[in-house]
């Protein structure tokens, strides 16, 4: 039975995939696959992945053209056996015992979601971005947005997902943008029966200067698009969830790319800016 499909879209990493692909191969979890999902690579990628293909019976190759991380994601999703998923980006890596760890705490607790510390690592600097120090369980749709520090640190790479419960709610990545991390989460998270917390294991996440979070003009569309989404699914569903904390762009008015005026909007409140300072602020306001 495999216990984890491990799920790594690639794209032109050929500088880093070694040590990415190094990390998977040596889990100490056995009953686990690596789905690579070559996303239209023009570098040496591919001979990589085929390299680590012939050696390890662990590593699947899936190829397609260029279609963005989350189309990738989701091919990985549909070709995997694993009882959990776990996403890897190319250019990241993780702790040997990260899927072993993750998948035993989860078991332990029956819980959709598992999830670790998430390191950044990048211009010099190793920071923190999310530092799990205990194990607990936490069930409560509050709790459990704290915990994975939702409205903050929306990273999916830190988690393993039951691949039964992300089935059960249709649970799969807007394809074709960047910031698909944002929703994809969101309703991990939201629908999720608890997330465990697993100390002591790393996920390590690599911010270099191509990266999609550099790509700033595609980026910044598409990242007021995915809080948009989050916004929206929070109050179809009548999150019962402290206001102020997941923001959208309600409105916003431009003259010639600068921003004259704009309104952000929460679950139950606003804020009103005229030439990027805050005019005036509603609270508490039933919308």
């Amino acid at each position: 039975m495999i216990k984890v499909s491990v799920i790594v879209p690639v794209y032109n990493t050929e500088e880093y995939l070694d040590k990415c692909l190094q990390s998977l191969v040596n889990q100490t979890l056995e009953e686990i696959e690596i789905i690579c999902v070559n996303d239209g690579s023009t570098d040496n990628s591919i001979k990589i992945l085929k390299k680590y293909e012939k050696q390890y019976p662990r590593i699947k190759i899936l190829e397609q053209q260029n279609l963005k991380q989350g189309a990738a994601r989701n091919r990985g999703v549909k070709a995997a056996n694993g009882e959990y998923i776990g996403y890897v980006d190319s250019d990241d890596w993780v702790d040997t015992d990260f899927f072993e760890k993750l998948y035993n705490t989860a078991k332990k607790y029956d819980s959709d979601i598992a999830l670790a510390t998430n390191i950044r690592i990048g211009n010099g600097k190793t920071k923190k971005r999310l530092d799990i120090t205990k194990e607990g369980m936490y069930s409560s749709l509050q709790n459990k947005f704290d915990v994975c520090k939702q409205a903050k640190n929306e990273c999916p790479t830190n988690k393993i997902y039951r691949r039964e419960f992300l089935l059960k709610h249709e649970i799969t990545w807007p394809e074709g943008v960047y910031c698909e991390d944002k929703i994809y989460t969101l309703k991990a998270v939201y629908y999720a029966n608890s997330v465990v917390t697993v100390p002591n294991v790393n996920y390590y996440y690599y911010r270099r200067s191509g990266s999609t979070v550099k790509q700033r003009n595609h980026h910044n569309t598409d990242k007021n698009y995915a809080r948009r989404q989050v916004l929206d699914f929070l109050k179809e569903h009548d999150a019962n969830i402290r206001d102020c904390e997941f923001w959208a762009i309600k409105s916003e008015k431009k003259l010639f790319g600068i921003t004259l005026w704009k309104v952000k909007e929460s679950l139950r409140s606003e804020k009103h800016y005229l030439f990027g300072v805050i005019r005036c602020k509603f609270c508490g306001i039933k919308r």
